[in-house]
């Protein structure tokens, strides 16, 4: 099967932000879209709204650290897997509480490679296939307050390179979609999960409610785009960081380590400490 013949995409995390876009725009496209939900109570929602859109798509029930729910989907042939389902746990390295840091990688990384897994080998009997993670820039970059967060991406960036190079000779396509900072209420809910954390608030180094995400958001039209045209093919760069506008800080930024002291700013708050108090949440870039 060539690449260009593959049409039945699953979107998992469909139900909100760029995943529900995107299988909207795929579906206008003539892709055959299975559409994936985190439970239950979304299913009848998105149904309506792709009704409303004048579009027509499978819409399924997939939590990702279900195994039950992993199994169904063996059953849909799926083609093309966009992997987009993920949460994101807002704090301190030091501060999260254990419950929530395993929690941040059975959804952004264990659930989806075990998806993956069965539906990749799949893909290698049907001798075609195409898998597209949607990893973050934080998986190549860090930031204060997200470090879990783009621990889980680290590692789904490492997983997606190392399937890249052992699909290759079974016709496989596999590429990153990396989006920095977008408007899409994302970051924001990043920094309110404190507020749910089974802890000892006293204990905490920081206080939270004085915290928001540090940087100015994007419009997120960038994103919907660059995942649309990845999953469909229409784009062959392993790796697509959007915006663009921040693809040479970003290479500039995974220098860092190789040039840091341990001595530097000791005793002294960092910069991007400091974004995070005087930034205030829903902040989109200025123009």
């Amino acid at each position: 099967m060539a690449s260009a013949a593959l049409k039945k995409v699953l979107i998992t995390g469909a139900g909100t932000g760029f995943g529900y876009e995107t299988a909207m725009r795929l579906a206008e496209k003539g892709f055959v879209v299975i559409a994936a939900v985190e439970i239950y109570a979304q299913v009848q929602t998105l149904k309506r709204q792709a009704a409303e859109r004048g579009v027509s798509l499978q819409v399924e029930k997939l939590d990702v650290t279900n195994d039950g729910d992993r199994r169904k989907a063996l059953n849909w042939g799926v083609e093309i897997l966009v992997n987009n389902a993920g949460v994101g746990e807002g704090g301190s390295t030091v501060d999260i509480p254990a419950p929530n840091i395993r929690h941040q990688f059975e959804v952004n990384v264990t659930g989806p490679l075990l998806l993956t897994q069965g539906i990749a080998k799949q893909m290698v009997k049907r001798g075609a296939g195409r898998i597209v993670w949607v990893s973050s820039r934080e998986g190549l970059n860090v930031n204060p307050f997200t470090g879990i967060y783009s621990a889980s991406k680290h590692a789904v960036e490492a997983i997606a390179e190392t399937m890249a190079y052992e699909l290759q000779e079974h016709n496989i396509e596999v590429a990153t979609v990396n989006p920095g900072p977008f408007l899409t209420g994302f970051n924001d809910r990043m920094f309110q999960t404190w507020e749910s954390w089974e802890d000892d608030p006293s204990q905490r180094l920081f206080d939270y409610s004085k915290l928001a995400f540090p940087r100015a958001q994007f419009d997120p039209e960038a994103v919907y785009a660059t995942l649309t045209s990845v999953a469909a093919g229409e784009v062959d760069s392993f790796r697509n960081l959007e915006p663009t506008s921040m693809i040479e800080e970003t290479k500039r930024l995974q220098q860092v380590p190789w040039e840091r002291k341990v001595t530097d700013g000791r005793g002294t708050r960092h910069q991007a400490i400091q974004h995070s108090y005087e930034m205030q949440p829903e902040t989109p870039v200025a123009g």
